[in-house]
């Protein structure tokens, strides 16, 4: 099961503050709702919404949004950060492994760097494809296992830090495998953040980061991904 995150939403911030923390969290967010397509006047869940970020760029951009965390801490920062922006959050305290809501209700769910801390990823995606409506999309973010980012958390692990010990990085393959399973149809995976984790990387490379993206996914730290969940077959039974 997923257990609420080590992380407190002041580290969260403090990323965000740092010039690294904001150039690699706008190019992720970019990809991924490049990925969503417009999300005006659509149902939106962030999944592991954490205290907000990309539930609040979604109502930003005009999408009905509800949001669920483990952790009843992040939550309440992200009810604070809607609050000071004037937008409006259904946030809810569940697992993404069990979540609380009905079948087919959102168009696009997103859910960003989750599975590497969930027990059972394979669990938690059929869960995220239950509550697409059919056609809807589901917008995937994980953290890549073959760069030099994954590298500095392993070390980081190594010397105590419990979010990393117990994190999983997973190639481009695990992903598309595990949206498959879950009978979801991938429209498309690919990477970002192909700087080291150092300032002056990310300011060097960042422009250009999406050229090694049309190659491979290898050296990505942040893999992306899309997938729909298929029509109902409204001919099925229909002996014409």
């Amino acid at each position: 099961m997923t257990e609420p995150t080590t992380l407190e939403p002041h580290q969260y911030a403090g990323w965000r503050a740092t010039p690294l923390g904001a150039v690699t969290e706008r190019l992720e967010m970019d990809l991924l709702f490049e990925l969503a397509g417009p999300v005006r006047g659509k149902s939106v869940l962030d999944v592991g919404t954490g205290d907000g970020s990309y539930a609040l760029e979604a109502a930003s951009r005009g999408a009905h949004v509800a949001g669920v965390d483990a952790d009843a801490a992040m939550l309440r920062a992200a009810r604070g950060r809607a609050d000071s922006r004037g937008l409006s959050l259904e946030l809810a305290e569940g697992r993404v492994e069990s979540l609380p809501f009905e079948d087919d209700t959102f168009d696009v769910v997103f859910a960003v760097t989750i599975l590497c801390f969930v027990g059972d990823a394979e669990r938690a995606v059929q869960e995220m494809a239950r509550v697409l409506v059919p056609g809807g999309r589901l917008v995937l973010g994980e953290l890549g296992r073959f760069n030099t980012w994954a590298a500095w958390r392993r070390v980081r692990g190594w010397l105590g830090s419990t979010t990393w010990q117990r994190a999983r990085f997973r190639t481009a393959r695990e992903v598309r495998r595990t949206l498959c399973e879950a009978g979801l149809d991938v429209e498309r995976i690919t990477g970002a953040i192909y700087y080291p984790p150092i300032r002056i990387g990310a300011q060097l490379l960042a422009p250009i980061d999406r050229f090694p993206a049309a190659v491979t996914t290898l050296g990505a730290a942040f893999l992306a991904a899309a997938a729909r969940k298929p029509q109902h077959d409204t001919n099925q039974g229909d002996p014409s």
